[in-house]
């Protein structure tokens, strides 16, 4: 591409002045992580930034160095936090400028708490035998206070609330005004902080144990490529391949911001990054706002459920269930490919509606050249790909890659990292590894009352029960449960939390454990666009600005597969590529499906998927009228259905209303062309 064409697409993309504030304004509004504080003490924010690369240094050593589980894990937490009161503000309106004296008092006080363990850690573990003394109970308080205000401060109030509500049962679980269903034994003060506190069941749970373990990395490894130029080459690659096309900019936002959300697993975050370079240019070519912005965070929200990273949640799964890691991302790959095509084939049949062209070719860089210039950049998640399907441990599978970045984007100028690139690379890793990591501590508080009580159990009970027998009315209960506790939140303590609340209810069905998981993480993650909680739609809207209620039912509908897709894959877990048969429900090695099971599902899913979007559009070749687009919608649900009389009725009814508008298409067009000849 010439250079002239190279600044007439960025004079094209390029905010206008005040657009980067209004951004940042729509960010922090959706995104309280991203609300830090601008210190104007140099020497204060050196010390910080000094603090978070040694944060990440420390991850990179003890991958090879570990130390006991419940030291590692409390350094990892403390020290965390002690940075989130230092970078972020106590109330959102809060003079940012400088660190008051109190937030200094938490800094201390988040070291303490970790330092407390590293000293009593050999009488905790021996001498005391793990129960706890007046002065154990005293510091696992004075944690839980301190995880849930830095939860606060980084990811809003949903899930302090949440945590203090699972935190109040253990209290009052022996009441005998409560159900039945809900009483346990008393609890006291020590058996509930000792289990938060001096264990690995609580706080420093398997949640912030896969924090320190290898979700840290992962961040850290995005940061190294975000620094290197990963982000421009997605966003240029999607131009090349898909800008042209008709209503290219909506399709190059579904592609750039689908792989982007894959590695960096922050859906708002990615929404308004990302969103501030496409969510223009679909207004620019005829997009309403409403729908540009439902676009971007629709493809968003859909990177978490893209292998191979999944945001790396597909690492808490491998984690969580024991199954391979290799396993999971091959399982999540259909469906996520028939997820982005149902929001492509919506936007392709929303710009054939409207006509809305795509960007000239003359404006826009070629493949080739992008390839050329950052192709390179690829390499390393190649290389990770390879090193987790041999089986090499996910934490050393991260640190490895790391290196790999490094020296490939050394391999030409433009994405070479010099020493402050590095350092800036170990600074930005530890800061946005934040917010997960509290979220994680957070979680540690719910997982530990469950762990305590009978609560886990009774929420699977209470499923089953409402669910009469019957499966569907209980996937459909664990759909609802899985999103009114994934609403607000991100995506891996989502996650965590319908894993382990919601999960264990489908295993009564005799569902494997890999196939409930990925049903629950779907509804989990995508609470993030289903009103009236929505926060990846509320953001799109605010670049858009649209009115966020209509970018919230926009953005549900494009994502309208989301919600069909895992009903799918448990009705028929061949799109999984997993054969279940005679395997019991914890099952962690799948045999491969017969292949003609899986081309038959994925191709009548394929069709529905497409006929829907049709339907939802009101679109295919030329308009579809109400009828039709009722009888179009009827016909592809019933070939998603993977049931063979449904398929076969299904695919007729498809075909012959493609037919019947592909034929009036024709003529349409045969009159007009006569018309004009005439």
């Amino acid at each position: 591409m010439t250079e002239k064409n190279q600044e007439s697409i960025i004079e094209k993309t390029t905010p206008e002045v005040g657009e980067d504030a209004k951004t940042q304004e729509v960010l922090e509004k959706y995104d309280t992580e991203s609300r830090v504080r601008k210190l104007k003490n140099k020497k204060v924010a050196i010390g910080i930034s000094i603090l978070a690369i040694l944060y990440s240094i420390y991850h990179l050593y003890v991958t090879y160095n570990p130390i006991p589980a419940l030291l590692q894990r409390s350094i990892h937490m403390s020290v965390g936090m002690a940075l989130i009161y230092l970078i972020y503000p106590t109330f959102k309106r809060q003079n940012r400028a400088a660190v008051p004296a109190y937030d200094w008092l938490l800094f201390l006080l988040s070291i303490a708490s970790s330092l407390y363990l590293i000293i009593e850690y050999n009488a905790i573990v021996t001498t005391r035998g793990g129960i706890p003394n007046t002065m154990d109970i005293v510091f696992a308080v004075l944690t839980v206070i301190l995880v849930l205000e830095a939860a606060r401060r980084v990811t809003g109030l949903i899930l302090p609330i949440l945590a203090l509500l699972f935190l109040a049962y253990p209290f009052i679980s022996y009441m005998d005004w409560l159900p039945n269903m809900l009483m346990t034994r008393p609890f006291d003060m020590g058996d509930i902080f000792g289990q938060l506190y001096l264990k690995t069941e609580g706080l420093f749970s398997t949640a912030i144990g896969a924090s320190v373990q290898f979700i840290f990395l992962f961040i850290l490894f995005g940061a190294f490529l975000t620094k290197s130029g990963m982000g421009q080459l997605f966003n240029d690659l999607a131009m090349a391949l898909a800008g042209s096309k008709q209503g290219g900019p909506a399709k190059v936002a579904v592609i750039s911001s689908g792989f982007m959300g894959s590695i960096n697993g922050a859906a708002v975050a990615n929404v308004v990054g990302t969103g501030a370079f496409t969510i223009p240019l679909m207004k620019k070519i005829g997009y309403s706002k409403n729908f540009s912005g439902a676009v971007e965070a629709s493809a968003s929200i859909g990177g978490q459920i893209l292998p191979p990273i999944m945001g790396a949640s597909a690492f808490i799964m491998a984690e969580t269930t024991g199954i391979a890691y290799g396993t999971i991302a091959l399982a999540a790959l259909i469906p996520a490919v028939l997820y982005f095509l149902a929001v492509i084939m919506q936007v392709h049949f929303r710009a054939g509606r409207r006509n809305l062209k795509g960007i000239p070719k003359a404006d826009l860089p070629r493949a080739k050249d992008v390839l050329k210039e950052r192709g390179h950049l690829l390499l390393p998640i190649v290389g990770l790909v390879v090193m987790l399907y041999m089986g090499i441990p996910v934490g050393f599978s991260a640190f490895y890659t790391i290196i790999l970045t490094v020296i490939i984007a050394s391999f030409r100028k433009v994405s070479r990292m010099g020493i402050k690139d590095i350092l800036d690379a170990l600074e930005n890793g530890a800061r946005q590894s934040l917010s997960v990591m509290i979220a994680c501590a957070v979680v540690g508080i719910i997982i530990g009352v469950v762990n305590l009580t009978s609560f886990g159990s009774v929420m699977t009970s209470a499923i089953t029960s409402i669910g009469s027998g019957s499966l569907f009315l209980t996937l459909f209960l664990t759909m609802i449960a899985s999103i009114i506790l994934g609403m607000g939140l991100p995506s891996i303590p989502a996650y965590i939390i319908t894993a382990t609340m919601t999960a264990p209810a489908l295993a009564e069905f005799g569902i494997p454990i890999l196939v409930a998981h990925l049903f629950v993480f779907y509804f989990g993650i995508f609470a993030n666009i289903t009103p009236p909680v929505a926060l990846a739609a509320f953001a799109g809207a605010g670049i858009s600005g649209g009115d966020p209620m209509r970018t919230g039912f926009i953005a549900l509908r494009l994502a309208l597969a989301g919600f069909i897709i895992p009903y799918l894959f448990v009705y028929n877990p061949a799109m999984l590529l997993i054969d279940t048969t005679g395997l019991p429900v914890n099952a962690t090695e799948f045999p491969f499906p017969p292949i003609m099971e899986v081309i038959l599902i994925t191709a009548t899913a394929l069709i529905g998927i497409i006929g829907l979007g049709a339907a939802l559009e009101g679109y295919f070749k030329t308009y579809l009228n109400v009828v039709f687009r009722i009888i179009l919608g009827a016909g592809s649900l019933m070939m998603i259905v993977p049931e063979t009389t449904t398929d076969i009725v299904g695919l007729l009814i498809v075909a012959v209303v493609f037919a019947l508008n592909y034929i009036k298409n024709k003529k349409d067009t045969n009159a007009i062309e006569s018309k004009s000849a005439s």
